[in-house]
């Protein structure tokens, strides 16, 4: 009965959907581009390519960048198959696009309305289906299994307040969660609660964030920042989300740190001149990094080619740039990691870690819980309970040059310890791939 209503749901939710699409366009024109594939209306391949085909979901920028380790390696593990790249968000899709070029092929998830699922599933023929860390659609699912397509969820991830949601619905959720082939869980207690809603072949395997390498050309960019900056203490501000940034500034301002340059990354570009706009208001000089930096550097020359000085009248900057988080982390002496200071969950901080930047992150992560546990038990980062207490650590951290040094060490000495998840991931895949069932892990 729930299907049933579910279904039904979607055909009174999709005209709203679309509509909804044009109103997210007018901050973010991507949103009103491609919408026929959102109905399973894409091209497609041609009949007369037999090579196999994995399909790899990564709904967004997050969940694209995780999925960068695991396609490399399944290009190498298979250089004769085809690779299909699809999302939900135009900013995931042009992180895609930036990290694979036409490599491989790319289109939106079509909606969880049975038809449309069908059409994508006959125009793109997937041997293998890999959906990244929590995207689970009912319909989805169920056409796969129909279609004898396996399905994985990789890098899964359950918190426990989704949990509890998910649980609810009883047997509904377990039946749903029951129609993957596999799932590679980041933590057992992510397999705990994945395999009590129902979920089979559960199999931890690690973090494949862990495994995500900022190329040299972006560690090379951000210490020509670096130079340009001067020897100011600079800390970043990273992925921060609506209604963040205000709080981030509130702790800008309350650090007494003397001549500090805070490096401000809104997580959604359709934010930047929004965020700006609040710096400018609270009286804060304010520099973009499109207009301070202008193109990027040329990944051989970022090194050598000399940055214009950035001013030091300049209290922010803004880091309205796609694809350069890397660079600002190496930039910085610590990082401060957004979508946490309000109960949004968090966001990932292995990437800092793993550039060896002293880490802070504020109560709200139960997205990622498991890894914020982790760093903060290696000494790599420090949970700070609000703003207040943000500005705290910071004028800590910076009067102590030995104490920041230390907790670098440990960042880079985590991040390095927790590698290989994506080489146990493509083992599995390539298992399923060869053989169209499950294998044992």
């Amino acid at each position: 009965m729930l299907r049933a209503i579910y279904r039904a749901l979607w055909w009174i939710v999709a005209p709203l959907a679309v509509i909804r699409l044009f109103v997210r366009s007018r901050r973010e024109r991507g949103y009103r581009e491609h919408i026929v594939e959102r109905f399973g209306r894409a091209p497609g391949r041609s009949p007369d390519d037999l090579a196999p085909l994995v399909w790899v979901h990564a709904v967004s920028v997050g969940e694209t960048r995780a999925a960068e380790p695991l396609i490399e390696a399944l290009m190498r593990a298979r250089p004769d198959a085809r690779i299909l790249l699809t999302h939900m968000t135009p900013s995931g899709r042009a992180t895609g696009e930036q990290l694979f070029g036409d490599r491989l092929a790319r289109c939106y998830l079509p909606y969880d309305m049975p038809h449309a699922v069908r059409r994508f599933l006959h125009a793109w023929r997937p041997a293998l289906g890999v959906v990244m860390e929590t995207e689970v659609w009912p319909t989805l699912l169920d056409e796969c299994r129909q279609a004898d397509v396996p399905l994985v969820l990789a890098n899964a991830r359950m918190s426990a307040r989704s949990y509890r949601r998910a649980a609810r619905f009883g047997t509904a959720t377990r039946e749903v969660f029951g129609g993957f082939t596999r799932v590679l869980a980041q933590s057992p207690a992510d397999a705990e609660r994945l395999t009590a809603l129902g979920a089979r072949q559960v199999t931890v395997l690690g973090n494949l964030k862990f495994d995500m390498t900022a190329p040299p050309e972006l560690a090379a960019r951000g210490r020509a920042w670096r130079a340009a900056i001067g020897s100011r203490p600079v800390w970043v501000a990273a992925s921060t989300r609506e209604g963040e940034e205000a709080l981030v500034l509130d702790a800008f301002s309350a650090q007494a740190t003397k001549g500090a340059l805070l490096i401000l990354v809104p997580r959604h570009p359709q934010r930047f001149d929004e965020v700006a706009a609040l710096v400018v208001r609270r009286g804060l000089s304010v520099e973009r990094r499109s207009v301070w930096g202008g193109e990027p550097l040329a990944a051989a020359a970022a090194a050598q080619v000399a940055q214009a000085p950035l001013s030091a009248d300049v209290a922010v900057l803004l880091g309205d740039s796609m694809g350069e988080l890397g660079a600002y982390y190496a930039a910085s002496d610590v990082a401060f990691i957004g979508g946490s200071l309000l109960p949004l969950g968090g966001q990932n901080l292995i990437e800092a870690c793993a550039v060896g930047v002293p880490v802070l992150i504020g109560p709200h992560v139960f997205n990622f819980a498991q890894a914020t546990a982790d760093a903060v038990a290696a000494g790599a980062a420090l949970q700070v309970s609000d703003p207040a207490h943000l500005a705290r650590e910071l004028n800590g951290l910076f009067a102590d040059r030995a104490r920041r040094v230390a907790m670098g060490a440990a960042a880079s000495a985590f991040a390095a310890r927790h590698r290989g998840t994506t080489e146990r991931s493509v083992e599995v895949l390539m298992a399923l791939l060869e053989n169209g069932n499950a294998v044992d892990g």
